[in-house]
Parts: C-alpha cells; structure tokens; sequence
C-alpha cells in the first residue's frame, strides 16, 4: 500500500483529500503543524483525522521556528507580496513542509501531500520548498490532479462529500468560505468573499480580534523593545519568540 504525510489542517480542504486519498488505497499520516492557530481546538482535530481513517495523526510543534526563523526576518524586511499583501500565509509554508517532511523520513512514507489550490502560490511554494528539501520525495497535489477536480467542481460537492461520510466541517453551503490561521494571522478566502461587492467583515466570524465597534474605548500603551531589528521584550519582560 503506497503511504503519504498530509499536511492536515482539519478544515475542509484537507479533509476531503484525506478521505480521497484513503478511498484511493493510500495510508494517510495526517500531520497538524501547530502554528499558534488560535481558534482551533487541536485534538478535536486529531480525532477527526483518526475518525476519517488515517494510519496515523500527529501534532508538531513549531511556533517557536515560525516566529524566530520565519516571522522576525519578514518584519525585518518589512515584506510584503507585491508591496500591499502580508506574508502570514505564505511564510508559513516552507516550515509545513519542512516539518512533514521530517515526519515522511520517520514513518517511511512515499509522498507527501498538502490541499493547496493547483493555480495558486501556495502550491508553488509547497513544490518548491519539498523539491529543495527532498528532491526525491513525491509530492501529491490533488488540486492539480484532473479526476480530483471533476469530482469537486466546488465546495458544495466538498461539503456534500464531507456530509455523507460524517465529517464534521466549519464550512456549509451558506458560508462557504475558508481560513488559514497561525499565531500571526488569520486570513479569508473564497464563497461570496470572492464578490467585491460583499463586505467581509460583516461576513465571516472573527477570530483573534473583535469588531471595532466591539473593541474597548479605552486605549492600552504597550512598549516593544528591540534589538537589531528583531522585538526582545514587551514591557520589559523578555518572552520567547512565539510569546
């Protein structure tokens, strides 16, 4: 039985391509590189993995390495994607193949798999990074596999399959739209958040922050110290990269 590492975030995407893989023949090791995503609850996560039918389900610490390695030198640069879009995403995915590659070496697998979109960056950065990592580790991008996309023309069909095997998903046909969080950010995408017409605040649920009609009046005064470029202490107090 061939084997892959899914980068596995537990959200629609990813869980659809578990079942798919796994209905294909493959035994799946679900790996969950815990970022600092703040609105998740991690092991309802594993459990849904398990649930699903992969071989194995792991979470991997790596908050520490995203801001310390991945994080300060973007604020360094001041790094943007075409000078307006930040990197919170994009940063992020050299370190998730990084670490599922790792866990491919530990369990012997073949692939390694991840649920980014076939026209999009992510994918590219995904490719490249398991290419200049592990030139000979296969890569399975399902996106960009053709009987993939005929069976998910659209995440209606996700959420359809989704919901004829019991797997539970934030995503419905009413809301329809996606996120991807870490400790740095929270990002949006797809459903009617593609309508630049919709005003997304008033549509998706916020998760780090509060609107700012909720916010509180009052204003808190923090000092940020920094050395080299790089933040060392807030108020003082001298945390680790991630805190």
């Amino acid at each position: 039985m061939p084997s892959c590492v899914l980068a596995y975030s537990g959200g629609l995407d990813t869980s659809v391509i578990l079942g798919w893989l796994i209905e294909r023949g493959y035994e799946v090791h679900a790996v969950y590189v815990d970022l600092g995503q703040p609105c998740e609850d991690r092991q309802a996560i594993l459990q849904k993995a398990k649930n699903i039918g992969a071989k194995s389900a792991r979470i991997i610490d790596a908050q520490e390495e995203l801001c310390r390695d991945f994080a300060f030198p973007v604020m360094q640069w001041q790094a943007k994607y075409e000078g307006v879009y930040l990197l919170g995403t994009s940063i992020a995915r050299p370190l998730i193949t990084k670490v599922c590659l790792q866990v491919a070496r530990e369990v012997g697998a073949e692939a390694f798999a991840h649920g980014a979109t076939g026209k999009g960056n992510d994918q590219c950065r995904f490719q490249l990074a398991a290419d200049a990592l592990q030139p000979s580790m296969a890569v399975i991008a399902p996106w960009r596999i053709e009987e993939f996309r005929r069976q998910f023309p659209g995440r209606s069909e996700m959420i359809e399959f989704c919901r004829q095997r019991n797997i539970p998903v934030k995503a419905t046909v009413s809301k329809p739209y996606s996120s991807d969080e870490n400790c740095l950010h929270i990002s949006y995408e797809a459903g009617r958040l593609e309508d630049l017409s919709v005003n997304g605040c008033e549509l998706v649920e916020f998760g780090m922050t509060v609107s700012p009609q909720q916010a509180p009046d009052q204003p808190e005064k923090v000092t940020i110290s920094f050395e080299s470029g790089i933040p060392v202490a807030v108020n003082v107090k001298r945390p680790s990269a991630a805190e």
